[in-house]
């Protein structure tokens, strides 16, 4: 039995593997694209900062990429041995379905615990690290906000357009600063410009030189005939804070952003309080607690399903069973999402309906199990 048990845990976990490897690289992906890719083409980023990001990211996905690779190479292994009969030859020796799937169990409660101690831990360190990163590149070079030939829209309330830049030095520069309803009210075109920066007010100066400005009606700004437009003027100086760019990226540190001990302090905080507010928040920080530890039993309980269901779908085409495996996450998660849309009800504890997904997703694996070990 030990022998078949080895056999059967290194396939799964060497599966694993190369599952949680893949969803994770898909995963660093999207985030990339999202949050970081735009930079470095920029060059707002360094390459060693970028990928120093990336292996930022790499806990934090870990969260997501554990249960569906897990899944998947339950999937997978099973699958591949009930199409090959070797579940058929183990049945007919006089082993039980729960002897054959106790090394599936064994990995998926190992999987539990790396995640617990990844998504109390080692995820928010990295998460809060990766914000403090990108929020300090963006204090030592904040020049390179403004890029050449292409329209800026970073800053609130401006729209720019740089026909060349050289170091701090701007040519033909188009900006257009929004009025209500994201609607232009002036429109300014410098023939160059010099860009510096502010430390104390953290704000980028633009010294335009040599302006056409031209102000529209605030009644109607898309009527251009009413517009008013002003002789070259010789110096314009544009300020753009930086503040709204630095909080977007920093700011409050969230409570998905806390280890352990930092949300049971948070949480100490308001269990002294009694106000509204107070209760409210002390339901988020359960919300987030529960979370943390409905994600990381969501191995079990998606390794749960995948043992009959992987038995039974007889497959060993690896595509087949991602699609499978996906399909099955995606509702799992569907339902964790769904519990979030209670965040600010917390008359109806989401703290404890975030603990619906594992329990439907456990009671039909413990239902398939039984049924597949009556046959």
């Amino acid at each position: 039995m030990n022998l078949l048990h080895r056999y059967i845990f290194r396939s799964l976990l060497l599966a694993s593997l190369l599952a949680v490897g893949v969803f994770a690289f898909v995963l660093i992906v999207g985030n990339v694209l999202k949050d970081v890719l735009g930079l470095l083409t920029d060059g707002q980023l360094s390459f060693p900062l970028f990928f120093r990001l990336l292996s930022l990211l790499v806990p934090y996905v870990i969260a997501y990429a554990l249960p569906l690779g897990i899944l998947t190479a339950v999937l997978l292994v099973l699958g591949r041995l009930s199409a090959q009969r070797e579940l058929t030859a183990m049945r007919s020796a006089g082993i039980s379905l729960f002897q054959i799937s106790a090394p599936v169990f064994f990995l998926a409660i190992l999987g539990v615990a790396f995640s617990v101690m990844v998504n109390f831990y080692y995820a928010p360190n990295a998460r809060s690290q990766y914000r403090e990163d990108l929020t300090a590149s963006i204090r030592d070079n904040p020049l390179n906000y403004i890029v050449e030939n292409r329209f800026v829209r970073s800053f609130p309330g401006y729209v720019i357009y740089v026909g060349e830049k050289r170091e701090n030095e701007l040519r033909d520069l188009w900006l257009w600063e929004l009025g209500d309803e994201r609607m232009v009210s002036r429109f300014l075109h410098a023939e160059e410009g010099i860009l510096g920066y502010e430390e104390d007010t953290e704000s980028i100066l633009m010294s335009l030189y040599r302006v056409y400005v031209e102000t529209r009606s605030p009644s109607d700004p898309e009527n251009l005939r009413d517009a008013r437009a002003s002789p070259s003027i010789e110096r314009v100086a544009v300020r753009l804070p930086l503040s709204n760019i630095l909080d977007r990226r920093s700011g409050t540190k969230r409570y998905s952003d806390m280890t352990f001990n930092e949300i049971l302090q948070e949480r100490r905080e308001h269990l002294t309080q009694s106000e509204e507010q107070h209760l409210s928040r002390l339901v988020r920080i359960q919300l987030s607690i529960q979370e943390r530890f409905a994600m990381a039993f969501s191995v079990l309980s998606l390794a749960l399903v995948a043992v009959p269901l992987g038995i039974r779908i007889q497959r060993k085409e690896t595509s087949s069973n991602l699609v499978i495996a996906l399909c099955l996450a995606m509702a799992f998660y569907f339902l964790i999402i769904a519990v979030g849309w209670f965040e600010n009800r917390p008359a109806v504890r989401p703290d404890l309906l975030v603990w619906i997904p594992n329990i439907i997703f456990q009671i039909t694996g413990i239902w398939m199990f039984l049924r597949v070990e009556k046959l």
